[in-house]
């Protein structure tokens, strides 16, 4: 694996019988809209709302479908700031604040408020 792979949900889907939107994939989104050249150096990939998830549990598990997720590249260094999990020999991170602090180790962007 050579990019980093992003599992987003969509950015509007039917759950409780209305149209909503994931916040930490917004969250996320609103990261790359910032900082556009990231988004080019990652595989990103959408997954349903409905689980399982097939794409993040064929990597990590069905203890791991949580969106967003960046898994890692093999070998890539990700740096003392974010909570990195590790499944089947990939590693990951589950959350939008420590995907956030990973971009800025590895891209140079600003750290989110607060971390």
């Amino acid at each position: 694996m050579e990019r980093d792979i992003l599992f987003l949900l969509p950015p509007g889907f039917e759950d409780n019988k209305r149209r909503e939107f994931c916040p930490e994939c917004a969250e996320i989104w609103g990261v790359l809209s910032y900082f556009p050249a990231i988004k080019e150096a990652l595989d990103i990939r959408y997954q349903p709302i409905e689980k399982p998830r097939g794409d993040i549990v064929a990597m990590l598990g069905d203890e791991n479908q949580n969106c967003p997720t960046l898994v890692l590249a093999k070998g890539v260094d990700a740096g003392p700031h974010a909570m990195i999990g590790e499944v089947n020999g990939y590693r990951f991170l589950d959350n939008a604040r420590d995907i956030a602090k990973y971009f800025a180790h590895r891209y140079g962007t600003p750290f989110p408020r607060g971390s």
